[in-house]
C-alpha cells in the first residue's frame, strides 16, 4: 500500500471527474453536483469531450489537457473504457481513482472479472490505487469532499465508517444526520479490486481525526492481511463491526466459499474488534468506547432514584452476561449512613424519588470509593421537584476527580433534560435514553475489554510440552492418498494424532470377524466393536457400535449382529470391516468433542464442546482460530457450558484442564501443519482427572491442495527462523523470534541495562516498563513486525535474554525501522552485529525495500556498527540524532515512480 496514494484519496487538494455529464440521471452529473455543492475548496475539473461546461465549470477534452494533475480521478465512464482511463491517470501522476462506472452491476460475472484484471494491469505501472469499482464512493466531511453517489451529505465528526454495502452507505448517512452523528470518513468499498479493508484500516488507525472505526462486512477475501490490520488498528482505537447473516445462516447454511459465521465471529474477537447486531447499537457502542474510561473490572453498581427501574436494569445486565457488584461491609455501612437502611437491593442503590442533587453526589462518591466497583450506571427518573439539571451538575463535579467508568440514563421528557444531558456530555459521560440502552452499552464495554485482552495473545507454533513429528504423520496420509482414499481409518487417525502427542485408546482395523476376535484378544478385554462402511458415517445410529464386550465369543456375536443391523437399516451398504478398540476409563470423566475444520476464508479452526450423543441436543460448542497456545485454549474451553463441571462438584474430582488444553494445542498444530487435512473429529474425548483420552477419531483429507503460505489467518510463531550462534567468549546462544512467554525474562533483561543504554534505546529517561508496555514488546504480530532475541541458559540453566533487535515494517513493506539493544554487561561479544545481520537478512528476504533507524548523536557505538554494515549515516543537528538507512531491495514498477 502506498501511503502517498491514500493521502491523495483522503486528503486531496484537487479532483478530476472523468465522464462528467450534464444529464441529471447520469452518475457523472451526480458526482459533479455533490462535489460542487459541498465545501470542498480545491478545483473540481470535469473531463467531458462533448461539453464546454457543467454547472458553469469549464470542461476538458481529456486527462492530458487538464491544467494541473489532480490527486483523485473519479471515473464514471462506461465499464469497458475504465482500464484505459486508469492508464491515462497513472501516466499523469494521479495517486488514486474512485471507479464508479455506470452499468457495472449488470455485467455478467465473467466480464466483471476480466475487466478487474485489466484494471489492475493498467494501474500497476504507476501504482495508482483504486477504490471500487462499483459501490457509492467516498465522503470526507472534514474537508467538504463528497466524491459519492449519495443523495445526502454527512456531518463532520470523529468516526470512520467503511461499508461493503451500497444500500447501507446511504441509509447510514440519512440515519446519522437525524441523530447528529458526524464522520471523519465514509467509504463504500464496492468490489474491492484493489483497496480492501486492510488498506483502509491501516490508514484510519494512524489518522488523528478518527477516534473509532466502524465496519460493515459481508465477506473477507484476504484473511491474513485483514487480521493483521485489524489487530494493529484495534490496539490504537475502538474498531466495531456489523456482519449480517448471524441468524439467517442458522436456518439457511451459507455457500462454503463464503466462510462460516461462527468463524467470522471468532476472527473479529481475536482481532480485538467488537461485533454488534444493529445500526443503533453500532453507533451507541462507538460513542461509548470513544468517551468512556477503560474498565478495570467487570462489576457494575447501579445508582438510581427509582428502585423498580434499577431492578429492571439489573435484570438486563445479568441477562447480558454482566456482573453486579457485591458490596463489602464497609461500603454497606457508608451507604446506609448516607441513605438510610432501605437503600440496597442486590447491587442496586436506591436513593428514592425524593433524592436531592447532593444525594446524587454523595452516593456517587461512596460508590466510587467502594472496593469492587468497576463502573457505575446512574439512572435518573423524573419526579416533581427534582431538577435533572442540578443532579447532572452534582454528578459532573464528582466525575472531575475520578478515572472510573460512569454511564448515565436520564429518563423521560423532563423540560430541563436537554441542559442536563449537555452537562453530562461535556463531563465525558456517555448518556442513553433508556436503561436497556445503557446496560447494553456497558455489556459492549465488557466484551470489548475481553477482546482487547485476547488481542494480546499471539499463538506460538509449538507448545514447549511436546515435540510433534509431522513427517511421520504425512507418511500415513501419503499412504491413504496412494490407495485412493480421502478418509483415514480410526487407527490411522489415531496414529497421525499420536505423532502430535494426542493420547488415544488403542484400536485396530480388521476386515473379517475372525481377525476382529484376534484383535480383541491382543488388546485385552473389555473392548468395543464398530463396523466400518462409507455409507454409514455414524454407526451408532443404525446399531453398528457395540460396547463393553468381555470375551471372544461376545466379540464374534456382536460383530455379526452389528453387520446384520447395518444391512437391515442401510440395504446395499458396503461393510469394509470392523474397528476393535479398548474401552476407555470413565470414572470421573466428562465426554467432550474436539474437531478441526478448514474455513474457506480464515483457514483452519478448532471446535470444542460437549461430546457423546448429548452434543446433538445441547449444541454446546465454541470455536477458535489456529494455531493455539495454552491461554487461548483455556479461553476456548471456558466459553462452553460443559466447562462449568470441570472444577469438580458433588464429590467429583476436578478435570485436568491443563491436559485438555494441551490436547487442543496438539490437534490445532496437527491441522495447521498438515495442509492435506480437511477435517478432524474426536468424539468422544474423555476429559478426566488423570488427563485426556480420545475414544473415537476420524480424519478426512482434501483433494490435493494448492500450497498456500497464508493458509493460517494469523501467522504462527516462525520456528524456521531460529538460529544458533557462538559469541566471542565461546558462549552459545539461540537467536529466535520473540514470544509472549518471554515477558518475564524481558523484565529481567531490562534490569541489566544501564540508564545510559536505556536512554540511547528510548531517547529519554526510562526507569521501568509496565506490563502493558512490555506486552507490546513481547506479543507481536509476526506479519507486521519482527523481534529477534538472543537467549542462552544462565548458571542455573534458566534461559535468559542477552539482547534484542526489532523491526517494525510499514504495511506496504516499503521500509522497516529497526532498534537494537544489548545487555550492558555483555558488550564486546559481537552480539550486536549478529543481531543486526539477522534483522537485515530477514527484512531483505521478505522483500522490504529499505531498513532505517535513528540514534542519538552521542551514541557512537551504534553509528559505528551501522557504518560497518553498509548503512548510510546522516547527522541531523537540528534534532540531535543520526539517521541510518540501508537499501535492501529494488522497488516495484509502480513504487519506483513515487
Amino acid at each position: 500500500m502506498s501511503a502517498r496514494s491514500l493521502d491523495a484519496l483522503f486528503r486531496p487538494n484537487s479532483v478530476a471527474v472523468i465522464g462528467a455529464s450534464a444529464d441529471p440521471r447520469h452518475p457523472g452529473a451526480v458526482i459533479m453536483k455533490n462535489l460542487l455543492g459541498g465545501k470542498f475548496l480545491g478545483p473540481v475539473m470535469p473531463v467531458a469531450p462533448g461539453l464546454d461546461a457543467i454547472a458553469g465549470v469549464l470542461c476538458y477534452k481529456s486527462v492530458d489537457t487538464l491544467p494541473l494533475t489532480p490527486d483523485i480521478g473519479v471515473v464514471v465512464t462506461d465499464p469497458a473504457s475504465v482500464p484505459e482511463v486508469l492508464r491515462e491517470l497513472g501516466r499523469r501522476g494521479v495517486g488514486a481513482a474512485v471507479v464508479l462506472p455506470p452499468g457495472w452491476a449488470k455485467l455478467p460475472r465473467q466480464a466483471r472479472r476480466e475487466l478487474q484484471t485489466r484494471m489492475l494491469e493498467a494501474a500497476a505501472p504507476s501504482g495508482i490505487r483504486i477504490l471500487g469499482p462499483s459501490g457509492l464512493g467516498l465522503v470526507v466531511p472534514g474537508i467538504g469532499l463528497n466524491c459519492s453517489l449519495a443523495a445526502s451529505d454527512a456531518l463532520p465528526g470523529k468516526i470512520a465508517f467503511i461499508s461493503q454495502s451500497a444500500s447501507l452507505f446511504t441509509a447510514v448517512l440519512d440515519w446519522a444526520r437525524t441523530k447528529g452523528i458526524g464522520f471523519s470518513h465514509i467509504l463504500s468499498l464496492g468490489d474491492r479490486v484493489d483497496l480492501k479493508y486492510a488498506d483502509i484500516l491501516d490508514y484510519m488507525a494512524q489518522d488523528p481525526n478518527t477516534r473509532s472505526i466502524l465496519l460493515y462486512v459481508e465477506s473477507i477475501s484476504d484473511a491474513r492481511s485483514f487480521m493483521s490490520a485489524s489487530r494493529a488498528a484495534a490496539r490504537n482505537k475502538p474498531v466495531l463491526v456489523i456482519k449480517p447473516g448471524r441468524k439467517l445462516w442458522t436456518v439457511f447454511p451459507p455457500d462454503p466459499a463464503e466462510g462460516r459465521d461462527e468463524v467470522y465471529d471468532e476472527a473479529f474477537r481475536r482481532a480485538g474488534m467488537l461485533r454488534v447486531g444493529e445500526i443503533d447499537a453500532l453507533f451507541d457502542a462507538a460513542q461509548t468506547l470513544a468517551r468512556s474510561r477503560p474498565l478495570r473490572g467487570e462489576n457494575l453498581a447501579i445508582l438510581t432514584n427509582g428502585g423498580s427501574i434499577g431492578i429492571m436494569a439489573a435484570d438486563a445486565l445479568l441477562e447480558g452476561g454482566g456482573s453486579l457488584v457485591v458490596f463489602d461491609e464497609e461500603a454497606r455501612a457508608a451507604l446506609s449512613k448516607l441513605l438510610g437502611p432501605n437503600w440496597l437491593r442486590h447491587g442496586v442503590v436506591d436513593m428514592s424519588f425524593g433524592a436531592a442533587p447532593a444525594d446524587y453526589a454523595e452516593a456517587l462518591r461512596a460508590l466510587l470509593r467502594a472496593p469492587g466497583v468497576n463502573a457505575v450506571l446512574v439512572i435518573h427518573v423524573p419526579f416533581p421537584g427534582v431538577s435533572a439539571e442540578e443532579a447532572a451538575k452534582a454528578m459532573a463535579e464528582v466525575l472531575a476527580k475520578t478515572n472510573r467508568t460512569v454511564l448515565a440514563c436520564w429518563m423521560g421528557y423532563d423540560p430541563d433534560a436537554g441542559p442536563a444531558l449537555t452537562i453530562l456530555n461535556n463531563a465525558g459521560v456517555p448518556t442513553y435514553e433508556t436503561p436497556d440502552q445503557a446496560v447494553s452499552a456497558f455489556v459492549h464495554l465488557l466484551r470489548y475489554r475481553r477482546n482487547q485482552e485476547l488481542l494480546m495473545e499471539m499463538p506460538a507454533s509449538l507448545p514447549a510440552e511436546y515435540a510433534p513429528d509431522p513427517d511421520a504423520a504425512r507418511a500415513v496420509i501419503d499412504r491413504a492418498y496412494a490407495e485412493g482414499r480421502l478418509t483415514l481409518t480410526d487407527p490411522e487417525a489415531k496414529e497421525v494424532l499420536g505423532y502430535y502427542g494426542v493420547r488415544a485408546v488403542a484400536s485396530q482395523f480388521t476386515e473379517d470377524v475372525d481377525d476382529a476376535v484376534a484383535a480383541a484378544e491382543a488388546l485385552g478385554f473389555p473392548v468395543a466393536v464398530k463396523i466400518v462402511s462409507p455409507q454409514v458415517p455414524q454407526p451408532f445410529d443404525v446399531g453398528g457400535l457395540v460396547l463393553d464386550l468381555a470375551g471372544p465369543e461376545a466379540v464374534r456375536e456382536a460383530a455379526l449382529a452389528a453387520r446384520a443391523r447395518v444391512l437391515e437399516h442401510v440395504p446395499g451398504a458396503r461393510v469394509e470391516g470392523y474397528v476393535v478398540q479398548e474401552m476407555g476409563r470413565r470414572a470421573g470423566a466428562y465426554e467432550v468433542t474436539i474437531k478441526a475444520r478448514v474455513d474457506a476464508v480464515f483457514g483452519p479452526y478448532i471446535v470444542f464442546g460437549q461430546g457423546g450423543l448429548a452434543a446433538r441436543v445441547t449444541r454446546d460448542r465454541a470455536v477458535a482460530l489456529t494455531p493455539l497456545n495454552m491461554s487461548l485454549a483455556r479461553d476456548l474451553v471456558s466459553r462452553t457450558r460443559v466447562a462449568a463441571n470441570f472444577p469438580g462438584a458433588a464429590g467429583q474430582p476436578a478435570v485436568d484442564v491443563d491436559a485438555l488444553c494441551l490436547t487442543l494445542n496438539q490437534v490445532s498444530q496437527c491441522v495447521a501443519d498438515l495442509e492435506r487435512i480437511a477435517a478432524i473429529d474426536l468424539n468422544p474425548v474423555l476429559a478426566q482427572p488423570g488427563g485426556v483420552q480420545v475414544i473415537g477419531a476420524s480424519i478426512r483429507l482434501a483433494p490435493e491442495p494448492e500450497p498456500d503460505p497464508h493458509r493460517l489467518a494469523i501467522r504462527p510463531y516462525p520456528r524456521e527462523l531460529e538460529e544458533c550462534v557462538t559469541l566471542r567468549s565461546g558462549r552459545h546462544a539461540l537467536l529466535r523470534p520473540i514470544r509472549p512467554e518471554d515477558e518475564p525474562a524481558h523484565f529481567e533483561f531490562f534490569k541489566h541495562l544501564s540508564p545510559e543504554d536505556l536512554r540511547f534505546r528510548f531517547f529519554g529517561v526510562v526507569r521501568e516498563l509496565t506490563h502493558t508496555e512490555m506486552a507490546k514488546l513481547t506479543q507481536i504480530d509476526y506479519e507486521r513486525e519482527m523481534a529477534f532475541i538472543a537467549t542462552a541458559p544462565d548458571a542455573r540453566g534458566t534461559p535468559e535474554t542477552l539482547g534484542v533487535v526489532r523491526a517494525s515494517t510499514r504495511p506496504d513493506n516499503s521500509s522497516a525501522e529497526f532498534a537494537v539493544i544489548i545487555r550492558s554487561d555483555l558488550k564486546g561479544q559481537g552480539l550486536g552485529r549478529l543481531l543486526m545481520e539477522k534483522i537485515v537478512r530477514y527484512c531483505k528476504g521478505r522483500g522490504t525495500r529499505e531498513l532505517t533507524g535513528q540514534a542519538l548523536m552521542e551514541n557512537g557505538g551504534m553509528q559505528g556498527l551501522a557504518e560497518k554494515l553498509g548503512f548510510s549515516v546522516v547527522r541531523n543537528y537540528d534534532e540531535d540524532v543520526v539517521e541510518m538507512r540501508l537499501p535492501l531491495n529494488d522497488p516495484g514498477p509502480g513504487e519506483a515512480l513515487r
